[in-house]
């Protein structure tokens, strides 16, 4: 008996452990994803699972996922140099005081992540 065998009606290859054939099975890699896209993984595992569930069994969640995290980085960088720049932090700012530009830069991070954090991943 060959150790590795193909059954051609399913295209699955099998291989002999003891006296039974056992698939030859993989779980599809995990993407590499950015923060935005593990917060959204973890909102949809925890509080929209019938979502989940069905992103998974179609094939999409990890494109979800992506797209997701690009979406969020875009809109974050928008917002923080909207942000900056209706609020006068610049680099004069910088060049003259630099704590108080590190502070303000902080707050208004944290203010666009609560805003991205709100319309694209909690939602």
């Amino acid at each position: 008996m060959e150790r590795i065998i193909k059954d051609e009606k399913n295209g699955l290859w099998y291989e002999l452990v003891g006296d039974y054939y056992l698939p030859l099975l993989r779980a599809p890699e995990r993407p590499k994803l950015g923060k935005y896209g593990r917060l959204r993984y973890q909102y949809l595992r925890k509080h929209r699972r019938a979502v989940f569930d069905g992103m998974q069994m179609r094939g999409t969640l990890n494109s979800h996922l992506k797209e997701i995290n690009k979406a969020a980085m875009e809109m974050l960088d928008r917002l923080v140099r909207q942000m900056a720049e209706s609020e006068g932090v610049t680099e004069d700012i910088k060049a003259k005081d630099q704590m108080s530009w590190v502070w303000a830069m902080n707050n208004i991070e944290a203010r666009a992540e609560e805003i991205v954090l709100h319309d694209l991943i909690y939602v």
